[in-house]
């Protein structure tokens, strides 16, 4: 289960893609190779939205940084149990990277920010 923060956070992240047009379709999306944030849809695409935050001053590298090789090893492979079953559809990963001030919050969203590819 997510930390009070991470609730907070991921609560956060569904207001901006909701403000910004994206259609939540499920949160906290599990499997056995690990959790997908957000999955929501963007006009033709469903996305698979990866949820990272840092506070101000207190962070080394950015939050895309953070989702490592294994880190989105693990998303791909919970994104393809979750597409098995839908035909004709298009999928991109994107991170939504949240930087937390005192007084302020900024937001930072990647589209296509990996690929399966990659």
């Amino acid at each position: 289960m997510a930390s009070d923060s991470g609730r907070f956070y991921e609560n956060k992240a569904v207001e901006f893609l909701k403000i910004n047009g994206y259609k939540i379709i499920k949160r906290n999306f599990r499997s056995r190779f690990g959790e997908i944030d957000i999955i929501a849809r963007d006009n033709d695409y469903i996305c698979f939205v990866e949820v990272k935050m840092r506070s101000a001053g207190r962070y080394y590298f950015s939050p895309q940084e953070a989702v490592d090789v294994r880190k989105r090893s693990k998303i791909k492979k919970t994104a393809l149990l979750y597409a098995a079953n839908r035909e004709n559809e298009s999928f991109r990963f994107d991170i939504l990277q949240i930087f937390q001030g005192t007084d302020w919050r900024q937001y930072d969203l990647i589209k296509n920010a990996f690929s399966m590819d990659d």
